[in-house]
């Protein structure tokens, strides 16, 4: 099978559906959103006409933005699949692990706590300033939008939903309540999820690069518990914090998100194709 021309053929169609997209929400008017990169543009220039299209007050009719959220959540797990597919053949070599470093705890409010007056020198009030301005302009830099690699999982609960007077399920317990077709809704995250599909699609390769990063930690962390195991080490526990729960399989169990039974648009037909190829690539290869 040729994997590179599957991976090409469903890019296209992915483009294709993402340039729909665009022009259903109206960002792509008068191309002043660059979503793919244009020959001769560097990506600096790029970055900055997409700053400059946002807008803080973007808003869509609440029908258009579900129509657009309807396909758009199958063309999100479609490229998250064929990034999958891109890097099925990838090997990174990661690099050594570094030791962590003690943080140092600061002797002061220790020292103001019993009562100790303590100064501190022009250099180090300084020094502090300048780390709580660069703290600042780092918290208030934008970022990037970047698709996630895992498929959102359904939360475990059994408790059912509550069901309003005339039997239809709200969710929240309160009365269900029909919203108007053309109330305005705020696009903003429907934009930035937008991006975040454009710039995979435009790196794919990078794309790629990144899942293998991530297969190849879950690899080393695999042979590292498999090694305590067999030299009789007890599983490594953290105390006195919560432990957070980390994915060993980057897609959800069963149907990819927003699949349907019949197919009803392009990015129907192309979720169906990769889904299979993603699982095909994901096998391990048999060695005996």
């Amino acid at each position: 099978m040729d994997w590179n021309a599957a991976v090409d053929k469903n890019r296209e169609a992915l483009k294709r559906v993402l340039t729909m997209l665009v022009a259903m929400a109206g960002l792509g008017a008068g191309g002043q959103f660059p979503f793919f990169r244009q020959e001769g543009r560097s990506s600096p220039e790029v970055a900055r006409a997409e700053k400059r299209k946002l807008s803080p007050a973007l808003t869509l009719p609440r029908h258009l933005h579900r129509a657009i959220a309807k396909l758009l959540r199958p063309a999100e797990a479609a490229v998250r699949r064929l990034i999958i597919v891109a890097a099925r053949r990838l090997v990174i070599t990661l690099p050594p692990a570094r030791p962590r470093k003690p943080k140092p705890k600061p002797m002061e409010p220790l020292l103001r706590g019993f009562g100790i007056a303590v100064t501190v020198s022009r250099d180090e009030l300084r020094r502090i300033a300048a780390a709580r301005r660069a703290a600042e302009i780092r918290a208030a830099r934008p970022k990037k939008p970047s698709l996630p690699l895992f498929d959102p999982l359904r939360p475990w609960s059994v408790r059912p939903w509550p069901v309003a007077a005339d039997g239809a399920s709200s969710g929240t317990g309160m009365p269900f309540r029909r919203l108007p077709a053309d109330d305005p809704v705020d696009a903003t995250r429907i934009s930035l999820r937008l991006q975040a599909l454009a710039a995979a699609l435009d790196d794919l390769p990078g794309q790629a690069k990144r899942f293998a990063r991530w297969r190849a930690r879950k690899e080393a962390a695999a042979a590292k518990e498999k090694l305590r195991q067999e030299a009789g080490i007890a599983p490594f526990r953290r105390t006195g914090k919560a432990v957070r729960a980390r994915r060993v399989w980057p897609l959800k169990p069963g149907r990819p998100p927003g699949w349907r039974p019949k197919s009803t648009h392009e990015v129907q037909d192309v979720l169906e194709v990769v889904h299979g190829l993603a699982q095909w690539a994901m096998e391990k290869p048999d060695t005996s």
